[in-house]
């Protein structure tokens, strides 16, 4: 009976460090899904931070696109967004959806 006691005893706290990862496991997901843009990147005016929003990108591509944009001018399509180093055929596929390449207008410039 005592060792019954035990092994219950065992498998209880074997469990319990599991169901913590998994605890933060969701909370990441959750904090990843809560950073997601929930209205389409302007990909002409979009600060480094809007764009490391976007799945995918990290904070050197980011860094990329802001300065092909500078370098280059605005993107004219979305599209145009293939010629930036480190965002193949693929990748944009995923961020198409996410994206716009809206001109500035006067109300930007004015921001």
């Amino acid at each position: 009976m005592r060792a019954l006691l035990v092994l219950v005893t065992v498998l209880a706290m074997a469990a319990i460090p599991a169901t913590a990862a998994q605890q933060k496991s969701s909370a990441a997901k959750s904090a990843s899904a809560a950073a997601a843009p929930t209205a389409p990147v302007n990909i002409n005016t979009a600060t480094q931070e809007q764009l490391e929003t976007l799945p995918g990108l990290g904070a050197k591509v980011a860094q990329r696109i802001i300065d092909y944009r500078q370098k280059n001018g605005n993107f004219k399509k979305v599209e145009d967004l293939m010629n930036v180093k480190g965002i193949g055929e693929k990748s944009f596929l995923k961020l198409k959806p996410l994206l716009v390449a809206q001109q500035k207008t006067d109300a930007d410039a004015k921001k």
